[in-house]
């Protein structure tokens, strides 16, 4: 069968899903635009700024939609088969992830764009949102742990002549690390220039953009005695220097990196949309893929149920607690009327589905014995990304240099943000404010990804993608929890959020019991536990108590608490 007759249902779906269910939604939570948002009545020109809903929603989806939304997918359609990925991710983005990131934002928008920590302590209590603020800044490590494995596994790719048609044996690793290292440094003269020299957005994007394809064409063509030293580097070294970039780019002022490298990786992810749009549509790839693994699922999770892990793989393609941070930590800040935020939230949410059937359908081609599922996820969207773009006429190995290097970009952008939130969180834990504070607050936040990354074998991200993914998922949850608590104390249907929230309960907590399970017969067993066996357990236990903590004290302020219409927005 067709890979389109596949997928474009699947669109299709999606497309209603904004125009039916989410204009439900979004009279349930009485859309207001005669209210003025924070961006209007509170506009300083630095944070609170207006923007045009367009430009918005692709600042927010390019925040959003990084490396989750593409290794999640993959990851999931190989362990379990591409048909119940594609369930979930269409369900999910739907009803539980739409839902989450819409009502996420217009809640902070009604309490002067504060996060959804800040509004959590306002609805439920203090202890609530210290709590919170401890599941924010654990979700955030382990997805920089994982993002910085994959990068550092990128760096060492080498691809086989009989993997590829078309291509040759080459270290693409290597050349994927020069293109990343002028990257950064197009991102950093193009904040200077942006900045310091005053150039218009117009001409920086007419220069840097045309420039990040040269890079990408440059990489290869490096001095052999650079790549070699490159080649020569191992996975572990790179680990090294990624946290180190990590430290920088979180440290530094967001105009000089952070911005514009955003910008210009806004691009790089358009341009593997588009390939992939191009390859679905035009390319009369067949599915060759099972529809359900289950060879590859009863070897890699035995008996264990498919449900709750299917869930916490796909992760970023369907739902995403990561999102709640971006939507009431800036783009909050930037809506210009309240009828936008179903555009940006909801809307946002569901063009991050289409990103991840696109990624999955790298795998559905595949047959099951292909070398190509062997690699790591940016392996396999790469190489199908080039099997797309060479529809065009494209060279398969530049194609696959883009592809790599806009995996890598995205992953980039999803580790600086990350550790930046994260020094964040941790500054705002323990109340430090000085300047050097920031830098102890970063140190910290990178120090338990060291430790972790140089203890794991090799593909750590394998270890940490399931605790990456339920962490983040029980975040969602725990958000829509506090959105429940909202929409209740202000007299609206609260059910668009409980329903979601319960499911996402529900799905989390069993995978952690399911993680932690193992470790503790082992050690009433009087069995020793191996590194990935202590990670499991003890991350699972630390969330697992976390969760009832939030849960319990929630359930104990809604006892003493009635819905109030009043004075609450």
């Amino acid at each position: 069968m067709n890979i389109l007759f596949i997928l474009l249902p699947c669109f299709v779906l999606l497309i209603l899903g904004y125009f039916l269910y989410g204009r439900l939604v979004a009279r349930i939570v009485k859309l207001n635009d005669d209210t003025p948002t924070p961006a209007v009545c509170m506009t300083d020109g630095v944070d609170y700024v207006p923007a045009k809903p367009f430009l918005l929603l692709g600042q927010h989806f390019s925040a959003i939609a990084a490396a989750g939304p593409i290794a999640g997918p993959i990851l999931a359609g190989i362990y379990f088969g591409w048909l119940p990925t594609i369930i979930w991710i269409i369900i999910g983005a739907i009803f539980i992830g739409g839902v989450h990131d819409f009502t996420t934002l217009v809640a902070s928008v009604r309490h002067k764009a504060l996060s959804i920590g800040e509004i959590v302590k306002q609805y439920i209590s203090k202890p609530a949102f210290y709590l919170f603020l401890c599941f924010v800044w654990l979700t955030l490590i382990y997805v920089i742990i994982a993002f910085t494995d994959m990068t550092a596994q990128t760096f060492k790719t080498v691809i086989d002549t009989q993997s590829f048609a078309n291509a040759v044996s080459v270290e693409f690793g290597p050349a994927v690390a020069g293109s990343s290292f002028l990257y950064l440094g197009l991102g950093l003269l193009m904040g200077l220039c942006l900045y310091k020299f005053r150039m218009p957005l117009w001409l920086a994007t007419l220069i840097f953009v045309p420039a990040v394809v040269v890079v990408i064409w440059v990489g290869p063509q490096l001095p052999q005695g650079l790549l070699d030293f490159f080649g020569a580097i191992t996975a572990k070294e790179w680990t090294i220097v990624l946290l180190l970039y990590c430290f920088i780019a979180s440290v530094i002022p967001v105009w000089l990196l952070l911005q514009p490298r955003g910008y210009l990786g806004g691009f790089l992810l358009y341009g593997t949309i588009a390939a992939g749009l191009v390859g679905v549509f035009f390319g009369g790839f067949n599915v060759s893929y099972p529809a359900i693994n289950l060879a590859g699922f009863k070897s890699l999770f035995n008996d264990k149920p498919m449900l709750p892990l299917l869930v916490i793989t796909v992760a970023c393609g369907a739902c995403s607690g990561f999102h709640a941070i971006v939507g009431s930590g800036t783009t909050s800040k930037q809506l210009c009327k309240e009828s936008d935020a179903r555009l940006i939230g909801y809307g946002g949410m569901l063009m991050e589905a289409v990103v991840a059937l696109l990624a999955l359908s790298t795998i559905m081609f595949l047959k099951p014995g292909d070398a190509t599922l062997k690699g790591d996820p940016g392996m396999v969207y790469a190489s199908g990304l080039a099997k797309y773009a060479n529809l065009l006429g494209i060279d398969f190995n530049l194609a696959l240099a883009f592809g790599l290097l806009a995996f890598s970009t995205f992953i980039y952008d999803t580790l600086d943000v990350c550790t930046r939130l994260g020094r964040y969180v941790f500054q705002e834990i323990f109340g430090w404010q000085s300047r050097n504070a920031q830098y102890l607050a970063t140190f910290f936040t990178l120090l338990l990804p060291f430790v972790f990354l140089m203890a794991a074998k090799e593909q750590a991200y394998k270890i940490a993608w399931p605790l990456f993914g339920t962490s983040n998922q029980l975040l969602a949850s725990l958000t829509l929890l506090g959105v429940s608590v909202w929409l209740w104390r202000t007299g609206k249907n609260a059910l668009i959020t409980i329903i979601p929230m319960a499911f996402m309960l529900v799905m989390t907590l069993w995978s952690l019991v399911m993680m932690m399970v193992p470790g503790i017969k082992n050690i009433v067993g009087g069995k020793a536990l191996d590194f990935q066996g202590v990670i499991m357990t003890v991350t699972s236990i630390v969330l697992f108590i976390l969760a009832l903590c939030v849960i319990g004290v929630t359930v104990n302020v809604i006892r003493r608490l009635k819905p109030a219409t009043t004075h609450i927005k």
